[in-house]
């Protein structure tokens, strides 16, 4: 999740927190006029305006993002031991309506749940009962408990309601765990696929021999670019034929012939600037895409690569001179693929028959 996405998040939990707040305000203030809650008029306005104070500085914490700077962005465990401390100062000041307001414990630690460690859930529960106890004691001791039986059942359901929850939360962070290692392993599940899957692709798409594209391969990328192409651009389009490609696989065997491929792929691709495309396009004819290309430039590139050819020499095998032929063309913006690969062959056929190991463009006005 984003940043912004997380800090919503937080500020969507905070706003909760504070309707609670604000509807435990209402129920104290229907206490107090209802004569339930044992203190002053003053005293329940200055609790109610630090209770609102209080939140404020909490909200202020959130909106300027410096919640961020603690552990726990979300800063729940303090949230949980305001919201604890209040409750505990508002049950020490009601009458034997202290028993309906122990919702409110729950509440809280219920606001815990899910974000709370064992630990901190079982120091909270414990700061529970311990304070409710205490104020419960307190009172007896004084003798100011109106059903000391009552109080004390009271302080006896507390106790269940509390070991519950505990009990409760271990289960819900167990299964929360279990389901974060299991969408862990998914996750993980699912990158090793979508490695495969890309490998896959890789050899869907690849020859294997010269480890250049493939045919299949290059008709969707030319026909990708070809359906992009804006007006004022073209492309280069060349069919490549290694010369006298079947002599050698005859003379000396397939293994030379592969041998030459791989090293016309190594030449050619040294010799292609990066988005430049070169695929096989069956046998010993290759295919090559230039894109934002002028004649010139797709003239030069050619010969550059026909006349490295020409150069190179195979460790350990003597297979003669080699040469290559292309028939060369220009892609424009309302071109069709066919219509131009038919082109670029009969240049190929043009650069054959004039005796090989040259280059031929379509836009020559050559005889037949």
């Amino acid at each position: 999740m984003t940043h912004n996405a997380i800090q919503r998040l937080l500020l969507k939990r905070f706003a909760l927190a504070a309707a609670t707040y604000a509807l435990a305000l209402v129920l104290l203030w229907l206490a107090f006029f209802s004569g339930h809650y044992l203190d002053s008029l003053r005293g329940v306005i200055i609790g109610s305006v630090l209770v609102v104070l209080c939140q404020a500085g909490l909200f202020a914490l959130f909106i300027t993002d410096r919640n961020l700077r603690f552990a726990d962005p979300s800063l729940t465990e303090v949230q949980v031991l305001i919201g604890l401390g209040w409750q505990t100062w508002m049950m020490a000041h009601l009458d034997q309506a202290r028993g309906v307001f122990l919702v409110f414990y729950v509440l809280i630690l219920l606001f815990g749940l899910f974000h709370l460690s064992r630990r901190a859930f079982v120091r909270c529960a414990s700061l529970v009962f311990i304070s409710f106890t205490a104020i419960t004691l307190w009172d007896g001791y004084f003798f100011r408990l109106p059903d000391p039986t009552l109080a004390g059942l009271q302080v006896a359901v507390l106790f269940l309601v509390l070991v519950w929850l505990v009990f409760y939360a271990r289960y819900v962070q167990t299964s929360r765990q279990r389901m974060r290692q299991r969408r862990f392993a998914l996750q993980a599940h699912q990158d090793t696929l979508r490695g495969m899957m890309r490998q896959l692709e890789d050899l869907v798409a690849t020859d294997e021999l010269t480890g250049l594209f493939n045919r299949r391969h290059f008709l969707r990328l030319a026909s990708r670019e070809l359906n992009t192409l804006r007006p004022g651009i073209a492309h280069g389009l060349a069919l490549i034929d290694l010369d006298h490609f079947k002599r050698i696989n005859d003379l000396h065997g397939h293994a030379a012939g592969d041998q030459v491929l791989q090293a016309f792929a190594a030449v050619a691709t040294a010799c292609l600037r990066e988005g430049d495309v070169l695929a096989r396009y069956g046998g010993e004819e290759f295919v090559m895409l230039l894109p934002a290309c002028d004649p010139q430039r797709l003239t030069a590139c050619c010969e550059r690569l026909r006349l490295a050819f020409t150069e190179v020499e195979l460790i350990g095998l003597q297979v003669g001179p080699l040469s290559l032929s292309a028939g060369m063309t220009m892609l424009g913006m309302d071109d069709d693929l066919d219509n131009a690969l038919q082109r670029a062959d009969q240049a190929l056929y043009r650069a054959k028959r004039d005796g090989r190991n040259r280059c031929a463009a379509a836009w020559e006005n050559v005889d037949a």
